[in-house]
């Protein structure tokens, strides 16, 4: 069982019905284009990001910032959900987790090792996770308290901020305290074990982070990226953890 505390909303998620039917009179001149202006025009709280086609005929994957949707080529119809496509070796295999997994990836791949808080084991590094945290979750500060376990096993934690509330709350500006600090390590796990560190500033990740976070499709904390680009939601303790990353391999 995973534990993880949820984000507070800054705006409320659109929740589009299974299959609903969009009327516009928007003449684009491809699919993509099409789907962009009528999501544009009908639902303009979407931040659509990419806009693909997929293995299935007129069915295009439509990544926002909030979510995955599939519409169909001339934009009549949409649906939310899970696509999964059957393949004869390797069983069922979900397709929308997989193009999440690979966007996970590569926008890890771009973060600045400066601008995470690392915690590294002091022998062979077997396995990197990359941790969205917030500060005041108590399912963060467990995770945390971990650390010297989890290191001792070879694995690297890489933090970045996700300060659930967002900017201008107490978890926000913790989190800028902690990567402005001059020894971030040693700020951040006295702010995890409750202590009052000194208010900071600084030209500070945070903000880049907690918006990359919900890009990544981060909801709660605290939310685990494996190397992969799988994402793991929520507490698991060094045990689990050794078996989710397959360290005994």
């Amino acid at each position: 069982m995973a534990y993880f505390c949820s984000k507070r909303s800054l705006f409320r998620i659109l929740l589009i019905p299974f299959a609903f039917v969009l009327a516009s009179s928007v003449m684009a001149e491809n699919a993509e284009e099409r789907i962009r202006s009528v999501l544009s025009e009908q639902v303009p709280q979407l931040q659509v990001r990419e806009v693909r086609e997929t293995d299935m005929d007129d069915i295009y994957e439509v990544r926002t910032a909030q979510q995955t949707l599939y519409m169909t080529g001339d934009a009549s119809h949409a649906f939310l959900g899970t696509m999964l496509r059957f393949d004869d070796e390797d069983g069922l295999v979900n397709v929308t987790e997989q193009g999440r997994s690979v966007e996970r990836r590569e926008a890890l791949a771009s973060v600045s090792a400066e601008d995470m808080i690392t915690f590294s084991p002091e022998s062979e590094v077997k396995a990197t996770l990359h941790v969205f945290t917030d500060i005041n979750c108590g399912y963060c500060r467990k995770l945390h308290r971990n650390m010297e376990a989890m290191n001792n096993m070879g694995i690297q934690v890489n933090y970045l901020a996700f300060p659930r509330g967002g900017p201008g709350t107490e978890g926000y500006r913790k989190a800028i305290n902690a990567w402005c600090s001059d020894n971030p390590k040693s700020a951040i796990t006295r702010a995890k074990q409750g202590e009052s560190i000194p208010d900071r500033d600084c030209d500070h990740p945070v903000k880049e982070q907690f918006e990359l976070g919900q890009a990544l499709g981060v909801s709660g904390t605290p939310a685990l990226i494996l190397e992969s680009g799988r994402m793991v939601r929520g507490f698991r303790p060094p045990q689990a953890l050794e078996k989710i990353l397959d360290l005994n391999s």
